[in-house]
């Protein structure tokens, strides 16, 4: 398999080895020049730019709103080195081969790059090149056949730099005159800051509601079967409280079951199209627990290229993609594997996705380069994250041209009389009768879909009640988004791209607007109150459908349907002229959020002010800045004594747990954080706690009291 990697030298280095100068062939990211190198031979010399070399100033707006929002590129600080040493490169050589990311990025540096380059030296040829995925093959057929920069691609990167730019360095000294100094607003990512407030407000006011479930074990033979009571009388159970259950038990629990009704049913289950993206992110956030950031990082270094024995292999195709489109090649490959080691499981023809009518089209799905580079094959050559990543990428890729699967599923009804009363317990199994395209699946394999085994009871059999079990349960509220669903949502409602979403929530978690606990992510107070203010003065553009529509335009500017200083000037006039009223007109926040408290200063005496920063509220000395001293803010009243209960962190692992004020004396904490909310049985402050088979639920801290709690939820002893 190996032998994959030495495909037979194509043209180009021929042709190369004649020349005298050598063919300059830059990438974007260093991870590739080796990779490429290897590839192209002696006759090439590869280089990486970094990622942008020119961009936009950080210091101003930089953009002529007069004169058709022209940009003023400059040269990126502490990249000039880089730059100089491109374009010296250039000078010495035959040619230049622009090899950066096939997307708008790529292109708008490749488009810089041959500027810059040609203000040096007009005598070296210079052209584009693109690839799908960093291999032999790949790589010696973008070298024979070398483009021009794609224009329209580059004006819609323009594009969006001049948007991002006119929103962000608008908005954000909006933010610090009537908020607070250092914030700042993106166009995008405060869409998704909304979404997720909005979402923590529904999480915050739903009330949770008591309900129960009875299961019975029943026995026949030697074998019990445990069934869920589905009907009582005819009708499905609305069990309140435990009493209720109670009642039903000692109703059945004396009388006669039999088995009344048993259905077999056998479904078809199709393979699913191989990754985009955002499917990528989701998939890794759902079975790998990786952040959408990790995923991305970890698919870079797949793509780059892996030393695989004496070769460098570039293991997967580009992975910022929205197409679940194959190459023929691609196809022709996997399904030869699939002759020689799956031929029962093998379809007829391709089996064909249909490509969503958002998408842009422009790269393949996210696939492997070789399918006989299977996961076991290669585990010993990759990191742990590298394995596991790839080993999804693999079997969602070859799983996708394989049969469908086939599942029987056999439901067992057991009828109990009562009297007048009637209960009816269902019990089912299911089990994979033809695996189809399950053959190829592992770690993307979960247990549900494996089945267990059918219920062996017949028609009209008799069977015993051998225990009753019922089960206290709370309904759940939404759930905050998580990296997997917060993708998902943006990417139906059509806001970012697949390069833009780990990014998205990335920047949010940086500036602190957002933070990031058990998998979900939750609004910070600085948060809420960005988008509070945003949302009743800019409830425009942070609107979703606002926001994809912009989208969409700058898919037309790409389409060369638009001119893109005419689609930037539709929407910055109206923009500028709400900036301009609402700078005017809205009184600043500034200072208004500072409290005085009834908390005196320990130091100096003076009255703690409640103030907002960076990382939330906490308490300062109003004697600043004679006095500095500074303390968490308190979360609720110790239920053990009169004093208050705050954040604090252990000092080895610094791991934020809740204790109370007034430690060593009380000895009360907490692992769970105090929220804003009182129990209405008891009075004593609520949790909000997280644990897989309940999800986010909200518990009193009191053990004696019953309101959403269980034994297992009280307070925790001393502090160690």
């Amino acid at each position: 398999m190996a032998t994959k990697t030495t495909a037979k030298k194509s043209a180009p280095k021929k042709k190369a080895a004649k020349q005298d100068k050598k063919i300059l062939v830059i990438v974007e990211s260093p991870g590739k020049v080796k990779t490429i190198e290897k590839y192209l031979g002696p006759s090439y010399n590869v280089k990486a730019s970094m990622g942008h070399l020119i961009d936009l100033p950080k210091s101003r707006t930089a953009i002529d709103v007069e004169h058709n929002f022209e940009p003023e590129y400059i040269t990126v600080r502490g990249r000039a080195k880089i730059l100089k040493e491109l374009q010296m490169d250039a000078k010495r050589s035959g040619k230049v081969l622009l090899a950066c990311d096939n997307d708008r990025e790529g292109e708008a540096i490749a488009w810089h790059l041959r500027n810059a380059i040609t203000a040096k030296t007009d005598q070296v040829p210079i052209e584009r090149i693109s690839f799908n995925e960093i291999t032999p093959q790949a790589v010696n057929d973008a070298v024979l056949n070398p483009r021009t920069i794609d224009e329209a691609k580059v004006a819609a990167q323009k594009a969006r730099r001049v948007l991002d730019r006119l929103v962000g360095y608008n908005l954000s000294p909006l933010l610090w005159k009537k908020v607070k100094n250092g914030l700042s607003a993106g166009r995008v990512q405060s869409v998704a800051l909304r979404l997720i407030c909005e979402r923590e407000k529904e999480v915050e006011s739903f009330i949770p509601d008591e309900y129960w479930t009875l299961e019975a074990d029943f026995k026949a033979g030697k074998t019990l079967y445990t069934a869920q009571l589905m009907h009582w009388n005819n009708v499905k159970p609305d069990l309140k409280n435990e009493s209720e259950v109670k009642s039903i038990i000692e109703k059945i629990q004396n009388n006669d079951c039999m088995v009344s009704d048993i259905r077999e049913t056998e479904k078809t289950i199709r393979p699913k199209a191989p990754f985009t993206t955002s499917q990528l992110q989701q998939t890794a956030a759902n079975r790998l627990g990786f952040t959408s950031r990790k995923t991305m990082q970890v698919a870079q270094s797949l793509y780059e290229g892996v030393q695989i024995g004496s070769s460098r292999v570039g293991l997967i195709t580009y992975m910022r993609t929205d197409s679940v489109r194959i190459s023929n090649t691609a196809l022709e490959e996997v399904r030869t594997w699939l002759g020689k080691n799956c031929p029962n499981e093998l379809p007829e023809k391709p089996i064909e996705y249909a490509v969503n009518k958002n998408s842009q089209d422009a790269h393949e799905a996210i696939r492997p380069t070789y399918t006989e580079y299977t996961p076991d094959f290669i585990k010993e050559y990759l990191n742990k994250d590298q394995i596991r990543l790839y080993t999804i990428i693999w079997e969602k890729f070859v799983s996708s041209q394989m049969t469908n699967a086939k599942s029987k599923t056999v439901t067992v009804d057991i009828r109990v009389k009562a009297g007048d009363d009637e209960g009816l317990f269902r019990v089912s199994g299911s089990k994979l009768v033809e695996k189809g395209f399950y053959k190829v699946i592992k770690l993307l394999f979960s247990k549900d879909e494996n089945g267990g085994s059918y219920p062996a009871l017949k028609l009209n059999e008799k069977v015993n009640v051998e225990k009753f079990r019922s089960d206290q349960h709370f309904t759940q509220g939404p759930a905050r988004y998580s990296d997997a669903t917060i993708v998902r949502t943006l990417e139906e409602k059509g806001i970012g791209r697949p390069s833009t979403y780990a990014a998205i929530i990335s920047t949010l978690l940086d500036r602190y607007y957002v933070t990031r606990s058990n998998k979900q992510l939750a609004p910070t107070v600085l948060g809420k109150l960005i988008y509070e203010v945003l949302i009743e003065h800019f409830p425009l553009y942070i609107d979703a459908d606002f926001t994809a529509t912009m989208e969409t335009k700058l898919d037309a500017v790409e389409e060369s349907k638009v001119s893109w200083p005419e689609m930037i000037k539709e929407f910055w006039d109206p923009f500028k002229a709400t900036v301009d009223e609402v700078s005017k007109t809205v009184e600043s926040y500034k200072g208004t959020l500072d409290e005085v408290t009834d908390h005196v200063c320990d130091k100096c005496g003076k009255p703690f002010l409640k103030k907002l920063g960076r990382f939330g509220f906490f308490l300062a000395c109003s004697g600043f800045p004679e006095c500095r001293n500074t303390k968490s803010i308190p979360l609720a009243k110790c239920p053990k004594c009169d004093g208050d209960v705050v954040s604090r962190k252990n000092k080895g692992r610094g791991r934020e747990f809740y204790g109370c004020t007034n430690y060593p004396e009380c000895d009360f904490i907490s692992h769970f954080k105090p929220i804003n909310q009182d129990c209405p049985k008891c009075g004593f402050f609520m949790v909000e706690k997280f644990d897989k088979k309940n999800g986010t639920h909200k518990v009193c801290i009191n053990p004696e009291c019953d309101y959403l709690h269980s034994a297992e939820d009280a307070p925790e002893g001393s502090e160690e």
